[in-house]
């Protein structure tokens, strides 16, 4: 194990000592560190899309803590340690990359090696005890809406339930447009309604970003940051007049809006 790992590891055994730790990481356990875990993956991924390496190299660090804080838990409770999650991880690759560690050469095409990469994890599966009943087992529901939807719909074209193209899909979007429009022109709107209708607009449109080959996530976030960027300008430019936003009319913002995406669109490369 190298120095720099073994230095972070007796930082985390410093911060959880009963006596002269700190009172913050002494309260945390398994469930409480959880929402800092993901918000650092974000932080990584946002680093990682803005090509800040200098970003990457920190988020990272950030987000190893989370492993290192994780395995000292288990550490406490006599449970596992960061060597056993370290080696476990490097024997999984081994075991699901015979292509590479075995004495075959790999002459595998991308799809036929993800295949048997699904199928490795699905052995896995079954030689820890978990039933397979379903095409979708393995697929976690705690993911981020979009993947969660991107990764079962992928788990069901692996069997045949899939349209052939995207023009099915888009026939779909357009289907579910209709029934959500239905939906909130209707005398007495139903909440729930409008809710099931827009989860299935949202679920057709990752289907369609997929078929598209398209990162649904990757092209919501690009989306916002657009957003961020262009309404930003809009705020700068509109506040040299002294006038609040909410004074404007919906055309004058709309106009504004327009000028901004022309003017961000001009700095690109």
């Amino acid at each position: 194990m190298s120095e720099a790992i073994q230095n972070l590891r007796a930082v985390m055994a410093r911060l959880r000592d009963p006596e002269t730790g700190c009172p913050w990481d002494l309260k945390q356990d398994w469930k409480s560190i959880v929402p800092h875990t993901l918000e650092e993956a974000y932080e990584v991924a946002d680093a990682i899309e803005r090509e800040n390496f200098s970003a990457i190299r920190e988020e990272l660090g950030d987000l190893l803590f989370q492993v290192v804080f994780y395995a000292h838990l288990a550490e406490e409770e006599q449970r596992f340690d960061f060597d056993m999650i370290a080696q476990g991880m490097a024997d999984k690759l081994v075991a699901r990359h015979p292509h590479v560690f075995g004495d075959e050469p790999c002459t595998q095409t991308d799809a036929a090696l993800h295949k048997a990469w699904e199928e490795s994890k699905k052995a896995e599966r079954v030689a820890k005890g978990e039933r397979a009943e379903s095409a979708l087992d393995g697929v976690t529901r705690g993911l981020p809406a979009l993947s969660y939807a991107t990764k079962l719909q992928k788990r069901a074209a692996r069997v045949g339930f899939d349209w052939p193209d995207f023009h099915g899909v888009l026939d779909k979007v357009e289907e579910e447009i209709g029934e959500l429009r239905e939906e909130l022109v209707a005398e007495a709107p139903i909440a729930e309604r409008i809710d099931a209708e827009l989860g299935d607009l949202l679920f057709a449109l990752v289907n369609l970003a997929r078929h598209t080959e398209v990162d649904a996530e990757g092209a919501l976030r690009r989306a916002s940051q657009r957003f961020d960027d262009r309404f930003r300008l809009v705020e700068t430019e509109l506040a040299g007049a002294g006038r609040g936003l909410d004074t404007y009319s919906i055309e004058e913002l709309e106009a504004a809006w327009q000028h901004a995406k022309q003017a961000l669109a001009a700095q690109q490369p």
